[in-house]
């Protein structure tokens, strides 16, 4: 029975990943990869600043017992001489006392020379530790900027690819085989459009093919004719442009205009009637008359 709940528990829980993953933002999940990245890289640092640190430490303390197996050794030899000097002097008591104090220092020298040599063995292993160190890091710091590289791509083809989504969305709003939605589609009121110009133009066609429509038509025909006949009278009646007598030349109101003024000079320039004198003889006052002679 326990066997079966965990085996529940586990299908549940991938079950529960798996729509978690589906629905979850790319960038987020992104942004933690690189935290997450982030935080183990500062980890790997401080154990690496330890390592360093550990190997300076080292490195100061081999150099204080350095200085003392220094001290250690001239002090030795100090001792020595001082025990030489006076057992040269015929001191005895003198320079054995020196020669424990010599001992005394040979002693401490070689246990400081021991822990010298120790705290060399641990700077070696130290300086091992350190170099690998500063590889880890200068790898891992590598590995971050290529994920850093990585991400900046990835956001550039989840951005394209949230672009190309939208445009297949408004492609396939303006298409016709489109399910009908909130929103009417392109198609769909073009349709409508149509459907309301062909009525129209039906209408109007048959409006226009009726027996009042023709009625109308004869008549505004009428009107149009009459009109044009009072504009050519308004144009006759009009003075004669100052370039008229030039010729025909001109434009078609022009010589309409010319044509009616030669008319009314015609009607003007006939001749008279003649008309009696008050002899009964007609008017010659220009011509000689027949000569007489004296009777």
């Amino acid at each position: 029975m326990a066997n079966v709940v965990r085996r529940a528990f586990r299908y549940l829980s991938a079950s529960a990943n798996r729509k978690f993953d589906e629905k979850a933002d790319p960038r987020v999940q992104i942004d933690q990869a690189i935290d997450e990245s982030r935080r183990q890289h500062e980890a790997l640092r401080q154990q690496a600043a330890l390592v360093l640190g550990n190997q300076r430490q080292l490195e100061m303390r081999m150099a204080r017992q350095i200085e003392n197996v220094a001290n250690l050794t001239e002090s030795a030899r100090t001792a020595l001489t001082f025990a030489d000097d006076a057992r040269a002097a015929g001191d005895t008591a003198t320079s054995a006392q020196y020669e424990q104090t010599a001992q005394t220092f040979a002693s401490e020298l070689v246990s400081a020379e021991a822990a010298l040599e120790d705290m060399r063995t641990l700077h070696q292993q130290a300086e091992q530790s350190s170099g690998l160190a500063r590889r880890a890091v200068d790898d891992n710091t590598e590995r971050l900027r290529q994920q850093l590289a990585e991400r900046a791509r990835l956001l550039t083809q989840i951005e394209h690819a949230a672009m190309r989504e939208q445009m297949s969305k408004a492609m396939e709003s303006m298409s016709e085989l489109t399910p009908p939605g909130d929103t009417p589609t392109l198609a769909e009121i073009r349709e409508k459009v149509e459907k309301r110009y062909s009525v129209a133009l039906g209408r109007h066609e048959l409006a226009s093919s009726g027996v009042e429509a023709r009625m109308l038509e004869v008549r505004r025909a009428s009107i149009d004719a009459r009109a044009t006949n009072r504009l050519a009278e308004l144009r006759a009646s009009l003075p004669p442009a100052p370039g008229a007598a030039q010729g025909e030349a001109g434009g078609p109101a022009q010589q309409v205009a010319a044509g009616a003024d030669r008319v009314a000079l015609g009607k003007s320039e006939q001749p008279a009637p003649a008309t009696p004198t008050t002899h009964g003889a007609p008017e010659n006052q220009g011509a000689p008359g027949p000569a007489t002679n004296g009777h």
